[in-house]
Order: C-alpha cells, then sequence, then structure tokens
C-alpha cells in the first residue's frame, strides 16, 4: 500500500476476492497479547493515553480503504477500523489526508500518528514498526475488458502505469523486475484515479496496483476492466508507525483482535462488500 488512488463507485463481490487463495496470517492469543500489550504502552511515552488525538494518515483517493464518499465525508474501511480501535482505547480520532510521498517525513515528524490505508508490509519492514497483519492482499495488473494482453507476458512492449512509491511499483522493480523489463515503460502517477482514467481512454495499456484497487474499479464500471488472473505478488496489510513504536502497534494489535472477537470487523467487511472487502481475508485471529 500503498499509495494508491482510489474512488467512488460499487465493489467486487465477496467471493470474488474470497476465491483468491492468497497465504493465511498468523495469530496469537488474544489475552496475553492484550495484557503484554497494556503492559507496554504504560511504559511508553509515545502510546496515546485516553483523550490523546490518534492522527491517521491516509491517502483519500484510495478506496476502498480511504476515500471522500459523496456526502464531501472521509470515509473507508480502514478509516472505521481506525475510528473504532480509537473508540475502544479512549483515543480522539482524527483522519489526515496525506500526500502519499511525503508519508515517512510526516511519519517520523510525528505529524501523524500512523499510516493506515491499505498499507502492504512486505518490503517496508525496515522502515516502520507494523502491527500484526490484518488483512490478505495481492498485486496484480489490469486491462480494458478488449484487451489483447491475457497474460503478464503479453504485456511485453506496453505501457504499464502504477502509482508513485506503491507496492506495485516496488514489487515491478525488485521480483518482478525481468517481467518490468519487457514493458515499453512503466510510468508511474500521483493516484491512481488518473491511471484508471488513462486506462480507461487508451493512453496506456495496463494498470499495476492492489487487488482491491482492482475489484473497486470493476465493480464501478462492470464490463469495463479484466484484472489477469497472475499474480505479481501476495502480501499483508498493516497499520504502520514510527520506527520503534512497538508498544502502540500491540496496542492497535489487541484492539483490533477484541474488535474482531466481538463481530465489529465482520460488520464493517459486510458494510464494504459491494466495494471488494470481504471478511474472508481477514487473517488477524
Amino acid at each position: 500500500m500503498n499509495t494508491l488512488s482510489r474512488r467512488s463507485f460499487l465493489l467486487a463481490t465477496a467471493s470474488g476476492i474470497a476465491g483468491l487463495g492468497l497465504a493465511a496470517c498468523g495469530g496469537s492469543n488474544q489475552a496475553a497479547t492484550t495484557s503484554a500489550a497494556t503492559t507496554a504502552a504504560a511504559a511508553d511515552p509515545t502510546t496515546p493515553s485516553a483523550g490523546s488525538e490518534f492522527i491517521v494518515g491516509f491517502d483519500q483517493a484510495y478506496p476502498p480503504y480511504g476515500y471522500v464518499d459523496d456526502k464531501g465525508e472521509f470515509a473507508g474501511f480502514d478509516l472505521d477500523l481506525a475510528q473504532a480501535v480509537c473508540a475502544a482505547q479512549g483515543w480522539t480520532y482524527k483522519a489526515e489526508p496525506i500526500d502519499w510521498d511525503a508519508k515517512d517525513t510526516l511519519i517520523n515528524s510525528g505529524a501523524i500518528t500512523c499510516i493506515w490505508n491499505g498499507f502492504t508490509i512486505e518490503g517496508r519492514e525496515e522502515n516502520y514498526t507494523f502491527t500484526e497483519p490484518y488483512m490478505l492482499n495481492a498485486q496484480v495488473v489490469v486491462v480494458k475488458a478488449d484487451s489483447a494482453v491475457k497474460a503478464l507476458a503479453d504485456l511485453a512492449g506496453k505501457t504499464v502505469v502504477t502509482q508513485t512509491d506503491s507496492s506495485a511499483y516496488e514489487v515491478l522493480g525488485d521480483s518482478q523486475a525481468k517481467l518490468a523489463a519487457t514493458f515499453k515503460a512503466l510510468e508511474t502517477r500521483a493516484e491512481y484515479n488518473t491511471a484508471f482514467m488513462e486506462l480507461e481512454s487508451g493512453a496506456v495499456d495496463a494498470v499495476a496496483c492492489d487487488l482491491s484497487i482492482a475489484k473497486y474499479q470493476e465493480a464501478a464500471k462492470p464490463g469495463a476492466y479484466v484484472t489477469l488472473s497472475e499474480k505479481l505478488s501476495e502480501e499483508h496489510y498493516g497499520v504502520g508507525f514510527k520506527r520503534g513504536q512497538t508498544a502502540m502497534a500491540d496496542a492497535v494489535t489487541a484492539a483490533l483482535k477484541k474488535l474482531d472477537s466481538e463481530g465489529k470487523v465482520k460488520e464493517l467487511c459486510d458494510k464494504y462488500a459491494s466495494q471488494g472487502i470481504s471478511y474472508d481475508n481477514w487473517c488477524l485471529k
């Protein structure tokens, strides 16, 4: 996560995402985790106390995880999760839309408390302290429904676009670098909204993005796009904090586990099911 860009539309069916077969996440004993998080938080002055402001940095163009809804208000699955955690912990929730390129500066300066917005853990472990992974994800390639591109190998000689500093961009520069070398060009845009507008117009041949973004776009414009069955990578989402803020991350992990045990997570997944969120991909138990 990335930084993606988000949209304002419908969603892919829950079964579409449930059948992905992504790798499972590990879990730990809830009571032990909660106890450990509480003890650590008490000794860590960076962990918010009751009433403290908890500032969530997010990409406001990254539906269904974070976006601006039809009423002009901030909405999204991750923002709803963050609000539920803050309510449970007694923290004051604040959503802070950010420029994705500036996220490191903002979190290291303390301008935001965390990055919570479909944020991929893999490849970023050395730069942030993360909660335990809570959601399964994948990096995929989307093309127009009538495109001749049917597989990753067909991208040779094509122009592929992704979001600046996104997980897809990192994958194409690392584990899928050989594939990227066959492209006519690998370009980046500040937001995925722009990338999909260019795909629709034919200015580019494909968009590399998070699976959740792909499903959201497919649902928004039925019949317009197709996600290639071959994945670029499989990964997990987590909440990212400044490096070293382990107690804060543990406190949020424990709170999320408790919300799940109470049925709140399933409720939120169902709320956003029409936008591609599936409880089957929740992996924090």
